[in-house]
């Protein structure tokens, strides 16, 4: 099988949602478990548009609440593929908060997703290389194979040391 490759551009995917008093805690913080579910959305489909087939969440690792979101905040969800195995692909994905009354924006969480893309038949399907272009795509490809071997070791010692 010929080996495709796509740019990471293709694979970015952008969510924005406004954030109500049902999304957050005592606080007037966002549950993170709301959030990563967005997140894990905005991943899945940009695991989707590269891979072009169903997927599967493997992982989700470095996941870094930095700031809180508040009541009445926006945020924005991006992801795209930074790298990839035979039938596995790496996401970035990274939140910004927005107040839109005063413009504030800040990155509030950021975190590292692994897809693997499912054939027809339900079993693990190879899928494209990537093509990094932007020095942020560039960056996260070129330390990719580090952390993909960060999670190899996480689950050999989860699954008993083999």
């Amino acid at each position: 099988m010929e080996q495709i490759t796509k740019r990471a551009k293709e694979s970015r995917t952008l969510m924005t949602q406004l954030i109500f008093p049902l999304d957050t805690n005592h606080y007037d913080t966002m549950f993170g478990g709301k959030l990563m579910e967005y997140m894990d959305k905005v991943a899945a489909i940009a695991a989707m548009r590269h891979a072009r087939m169903q997927v599967v969440t493997a992982s989700t690792d470095s996941l870094d609440f930095l700031a809180p979101i508040r009541v009445g905040e926006v945020i924005e969800v991006e992801a795209f593929v930074t790298w990839t195995q035979r039938s596995s692909m790496e996401i970035y994905v990274s939140v910004q908060s927005e107040n839109l009354m005063s413009g504030e924006r800040k990155t509030t969480v950021t975190a590292f997703f692994t897809f693997v893309a499912l054939g027809d038949n339900g079993r693990p399907a190879q899928v494209p290389t990537v093509l990094p272009e932007t020095e942020e795509e560039l960056k996260l490809h070129a330390s990719a194979p580090e952390r993909h071997e960060l999670r190899k070791k996480r689950k050999q010692d989860r699954a008993g040391g083999k």
